[in-house]
């Protein structure tokens, strides 16, 4: 007969998890009962030297079931003042210690006063303790017995974690706690001495990087997992060149960090990045941001497929905002976006806008409709080299949809413009067309009541278009690699640490001003592409290929007439940004000559009343 079967018409079935958690409840009472008469009787036998009485064994009985009883009613009341803690673990064995401890008081203080006791004062003492000592030891065999079957099958991959500390230690408790898990730890490594005598849910510290070699041959380990935390890229590479001579797969765990906030997975293991070995000291961890400001919030992100927009939309639904509203020209984008945040794909959603910034009349109508409180808008052209010789598309997408965004937002409460450090001392078009934009948005903060301002950063480490996209094709080519010049440095940061400034500007950035993140010093590119080249199967040649129209040596953070003043946060600058009129942009001509659109982006980056005469439409 099947269960369905078996089931009584009209009633409802319990589930099967309810069940288990309840049977799993009486098999602990039971326990608990046994393990009072048990330690009860123990005392009391030793107690009257082996010579216990029918008579004296049932009022001892009768003793621990009272215990029991005080016992059971305790665990239950704190249960529903603090909650339950998973069965032996080491905050469970203190609950249990203090409800027996609890429960024996109580027992004590009843027997004390009496003049004829029917236990001695002892039997509750001795017979506590050896309760207590039962039920730990049982909830400790049946939590090891579980953490053994729930080990990774024995085909899974033989795996060393060299780093012992906080994330590793929660590394470990995730790979042998998931039978699922790929890999299999045998064993620990560190470099310091001190950590060698250590274990760690039952594996040993076995050495140090330098018995990388013997410890996977002595483990048959296939795969070693660095905990990275804040390594020294030098110490990246020396364990990654160690652990491939010694036959063995390398693999890494993110920095906590970039975790977010939730338990470490298994499938946070992952292969070596490019961005690992660059050096870059992350700050995003020092940015804090308040949940307040965006929850509840209708919030809106312009440009939500690329690399900023999407990340944006990611760390902005952890902070549940009433509604997040994400566009983008790009139907493509949307759906890899909406698969990333909610695990599907079927643009049904009301959180999806397809639409172009261009369209000054359907962004009116879209923001008109759906009434946001907070937008950021990422969208843009990002290009150099492309926009250099094509400086019209520059005009209608960075500088007129801009404008069209911020002419459709002027109600909105918050206002962040994406700019980049480009726009500081411009001499390019993209560094004209962003810094066009950022006194657009002055002018907005200038002639509404609400806060509009820009945040300004660098080159976004792994953005779509990046340098180190370019090497990792060129690398996986087998082609040489190519850097502009020798001596050219940039600024890096993370997506993490850009999109960290974009939020924290929600919150403390104030009206006409751009907020510059502190991203360090800078990176120069050929020693970037020498590491990475460094890294290469095969020999890799770097070729100077010469700098491009509008290309910089070195980058700027601050423009001719602005100052480093960091009033509310070490890490963030706050310059103020002359306002422009939107009459002096709007009758630009993108069609006009390429060389007159330039020029005229020129001047309209320069302070008012030195704007060239404006190129006429043809």
């Amino acid at each position: 007969m099947d269960h369905a079967s078996s089931a009584v018409p009209g009633r409802a079935t319990p589930p099967r998890d309810w069940v288990t958690r309840r049977a799993a409840t009486v098999s602990l009472l039971i326990l608990d009962l046994v393990a009072w008469c048990g330690g009860f009787m123990a005392a009391a036998w030793t107690r009257f030297e082996f010579d216990l009485t029918a008579r004296q064994a049932g009022v001892v009985l009768g003793g621990a079931l009272v215990c029991a009883v005080l016992h059971a009613g305790i665990s239950q009341c704190w249960i529903t003042a603090r909650g339950r803690h998973p069965v032996g673990s080491a905050d469970e064995a203190w609950t249990v210690a203090a409800t027996v401890s609890l429960a024996t008081v109580t027992m004590l203080a009843t027997l004390l006063p009496m003049v004829e006791r029917p236990l001695p004062a002892s039997t509750p003492m001795l017979g506590g303790a050896l309760a207590l000592l039962v039920m730990v030891s049982v909830r400790a065999g049946y939590r090891h017995h579980r953490d053994r079957r729930d080990r990774p099958v024995r085909s899974a991959t033989r795996t060393l974690v060299y780093g012992v500390d906080a994330a590793s230690e929660r590394l470990v408790r995730a790979l042998l706690g998931d039978p699922r898990s790929r890999y299999l730890p045998v064993g620990l490594l560190d470099d310091d001495p001190e950590k060698h005598t250590l274990r760690l849910h039952g594996l040993r510290v076995l050495g140090g990087r330098t018995e990388i070699q013997e410890t996977v041959r002595r483990t048959r380990a296939q795969t070693v997992i660095l905990s990275i935390g804040d390594s020294d890229p030098e110490l990246l590479r020396d364990v990654r060149r160690r652990t491939l001579e010694a036959g063995a797969e390398f693999k890494v765990l993110p920095p906590v960090r970039e975790l977010l906030e939730r338990p470490v997975a298994v499938t946070d293991v992952r292969d070596l990045q490019l961005t690992d070995l660059l050096g870059r000291a992350h700050r995003a961890a020092e940015l804090t941001v308040e949940r307040g400001g965006l929850a509840g919030r209708r919030v809106l992100v312009t440009g939500a497929g690329g690399s900023i927009g999407a990340e944006l939309c990611r760390q902005i639904a952890r902070y549940d905002p009433g509604e997040l509203m994400m566009l983008d020209r790009d139907e493509s984008a949307l759906h890899a976006l909406q698969m990333s945040l909610y695990g599907r794909a079927l643009l049904d959603g009301p959180e999806l806008i397809l639409a172009d910034i261009r369209d000054a009349e359907g962004i009116a109508r879209i923001v008109a409709d759906r009434r946001p409180d907070v937008v950021f808008h990422a969208a843009a052209l990002k290009h150099l080299t492309l926009l250099q010789r094509h400086p019209g598309e520059a005009v209608q997408t960075n500088v007129l949809g801009t404008l069209a965004v911020l002419e459709a937002c002027r109600d909105v409460a918050r206002f962040v413009n994406i700019s980049t450090d480009k726009a500081a001392r411009p001499i390019s078009v993209l560094g004209y067309s962003k810094r066009v934009t950022e006194r657009l948005t002055a002018h907005y903060a200038h002639h509404t009541d609400n806060a509009f301002l820009s945040v300004r950063f660098g080159n976004v480490l792994s953005s779509r278009g990046s340098v180190l996209g370019a090497f990792r094709a060129q690398l996986e080519a087998g082609r040489p690699v190519t850097v502009t010049h020798p001596d050219v440095t940039r600024y890096f940061m993370t997506v993490q640490e850009a999109v960290h400034l974009v939020l924290q500007a929600a919150s403390i950035g104030r009206g006409g001003e751009a907020l510059v993140l502190d991203m360090g010093e800078p990176v120069r590119i050929a020693d970037v592409a020498r590491r990475l080249a460094a890294e290469a199967a095969r020999p890799t040649e770097i070729v100077f290929t010469g700098l491009r129209p509008g290309e910089k040596l070195h980058e700027d953070l601050f423009g001719v007439d602005e100052t480093d003043t960091r009033p509310l946060h070490p890490l963030i600058s706050h310059v103020t940004v002359p306002a422009l009129d939107p009459d002096e942009v709007r009758g630009l001509d993108p069609y006009a000559d390429p060389a007159d659109v330039i020029k005229w982006l020129e001047g309209l980056c320069s302070q008012p009343g030195t704007l060239p005469a404006l190129p006429l439409p043809r």
